[in-house]
């Protein structure tokens, strides 16, 4: 028969047991994952001529919430009666590769497109003037063609006879260029050593092999369209609508495809998003040209794209500008900081 005082003393003693096990601290919950940073998505448009795509692209924008890079060729600022204002590197005056605006009217008209999209938060940045390739300039002829796009830029208004000038305006065009990207991506030694001292705080020149974060060097941050699978093969292609028309068709025109190459060239931008989205979140820079290339298939791609990816909470589609003067403003806080 078993002991009654030993149960007893067994009972106290897991009695006691469990109430020091109660009164412990309870295990720790496992520490929160870190929040993943939000999607950013950059989108930029060179040299900006059609007054209908200022106006496309900024509805879109309204409608999305984006805000885009417009890189702005000097020349369609100059309209026939006036292009001999701009003298390229080693060649005579009025020369461009791009030709000029077409009238003094067309050059008042973008001028306003120009404002309107500043005051709504989109970027203005350089494309040079003339759209030469500029891989065997020097630093000297670099800097001869960022002042002449300043110089147009900010007196563009005088120089076409157009009046009024809007009280702000120089002021603004002093500081409102803040990148560059060059012509046919076409860069040299030379151009990263004229960027810095002609004030330029980012370029957007490069090509990368796929998303990256943008490195500053010499004072200038460098961004890059990335290389992102394409097409049935998944072969890679610079992210940008001329490099996917001659994908898709030479270079030429070849309207009876248009539904398929539209269909592929949002899938190649939103399969290059999701890789992102779903992985590291790198920023995803995507190119464009105002003109319509096969039917304008590309510009429908990027409206069914942003539409879909803009205005998701955890996505933002930002400037390069907006970009940089971010991570200069965390750079600095974590210098204080630190």
């Amino acid at each position: 028969m078993p002991n009654p005082f030993r149960v007893l003393a067994l009972s106290l003693a897991s009695l006691a047991a469990s109430l020091v096990a109660a009164m412990a601290d309870p295990p720790e919950p496992p520490a929160p994952m870190p929040a993943k940073p939000k999607q950013i998505v950059l989108i930029s448009f060179d040299s900006a001529r059609e007054i209908s795509q200022w106006e496309r692209s900024r509805a879109l924008a309204k409608r999305t919430g984006a805000h885009f890079t417009y890189f702005l060729s000097c020349v369609f600022l100059l309209s026939p009666d006036t292009r001999t204002e701009y003298t390229p590197p080693g060649k005579g005056a009025g020369k461009s590769n791009i030709g000029f605006a077409a009238s003094k009217q067309e050059v008042a008209d973008r001028l306003e497109q120009i404002r309107l999209a500043a005051a709504e938060g989109h970027d203005i940045g350089s494309h040079a003037c003339g759209h030469f390739d500029g891989k065997d300039w020097s630093k000297a002829d670099w800097l001869a063609e960022f002042a002449s796009f300043r110089h147009i830029f900010q007196n563009a208004y005088a120089i076409n006879g157009i009046s009024p000038e809007p009280a702000d305006w120089r002021e603004f065009a002093r500081h409102a260029v803040t990148g560059f990207r060059a012509p046919y991506l076409s860069t040299d030694k030379a151009l990263y050593e004229a960027l810095p001292e002609a004030g330029f705080q980012y370029d957007a020149s490069g090509v990368s092999n796929g998303p990256a974060l943008p490195p500053t060097k010499n004072g200038t941050t460098r961004f890059a369209l990335p290389l992102i699978p394409e097409g049935p093969n998944s072969k890679p292609v610079v992210a940008m609508d001329y490099n996917l028309y001659v994908r898709h068709s030479g270079g030429f025109e070849m309207p009876s495809m248009a539904g398929v190459f539209a269909d592929r060239a949002y899938g190649a931008f939103r399969a290059a998003f999701e890789a992102q989205y779903s992985g590291g979140r790198l920023p995803l820079e995507l190119g464009f040209h105002f003109t319509q290339m096969n039917n304008g298939v590309y510009w429908d791609a990027l409206e069914r794209f942003a539409g879909e990816v803009c205005v998701k909470a955890d996505v933002e589609c930002i400037s390069f500008r907006d970009y940089v003067a971010r991570h200069r403003a965390d750079q600095a806080q974590a210098t204080v900081g630190g």
